[in-house]
């Protein structure tokens, strides 16, 4: 069974977190609540999250300053976040929210369907990314057994073609979210984003080729996908 993704809701507004999971609860995913960029970033500490809806405007530590935290780390910098913001300042303010390494900034009231529709997406990518990481950790321990004899050579052959077309389905969604935004904004923070997930998936493709039968590129190591 595939376990559920977690989506990390930040606002310090009580009715504004609770219409976030009325919205999202179709997804059927474990939603977090956090009430302030410090409640977020301790969060962000102990679990892995598929995508970070935040609130720009809070007391204290607001948006901005929350997401420079989340991108300065190392175990969270790629975790997509999605502003979400009742005020609006023109051009300027939307551009600083993909500076601050947003992947999407939406003004309230925004439509249900569409953030909810947003939020899939990533949703979809990071379970297929956790898949991935499942199935190269079997081929290492595979690899590693150096299972030489028929059986474990025909076993490994088959798990390298499941890993291959799992990675071939997130490759497919990736080109598809990278054409979504690419025609929604030509922002360069966006396309940074888009291109950082495509170089991920590159890496892995090309470990996985170097493991097919005669390409005489031994063990290699697979990338780490976080």
């Amino acid at each position: 069974m595939v376990q559920k993704a977690k989506i990390l809701l930040v606002d310090d507004r009580p009715e504004n977190l609770l219409a976030l999971e009325a919205i999202l609860s179709a997804l059927d995913q474990t939603l977090v609540r956090a009430s302030s960029g410090e409640e977020a970033l301790k969060a962000l500490l102990t679990d892995d999250f598929a995508v970070i809806l935040l609130d720009v405007q809070m007391p204290g530590m607001d948006g901005f300053e929350t997401a420079a935290h989340i991108k300065r780390r190392e175990r969270t910098r790629d975790i997509p976040i999605i502003f979400l913001t009742a005020i609006n300042h023109g051009p300027h303010h939307t551009f600083r929210g993909y500076a601050a390494g947003a992947v999407d900034y939406i003004s309230k009231p925004f439509d249900p369907w569409v953030l909810r529709a947003k939020v899939s997406v990533f949703v979809e990518l990071y379970t297929k990314n956790c898949q991935l990481r499942e199935q190269a950790a079997l081929l290492r321990l595979q690899l590693e057994g150096g299972g030489s004899s028929g059986e474990g050579s025909k076993e490994t052959a088959g798990l390298l073609a499941e890993l291959s077309a799992r990675l071939a389905a997130v490759e497919e969604q990736a080109e598809a979210l990278t054409k979504q935004l690419g025609e929604e904004s030509a922002d360069a923070a966006v396309v940074a984003t888009a291109a950082h997930l495509e170089r991920k998936l590159t890496g892995l493709r090309r470990a996985l080729d170097a493991l097919e039968p005669g390409t005489g590129g031994g063990t290699p190591v697979l990338p780490a996908q976080g």
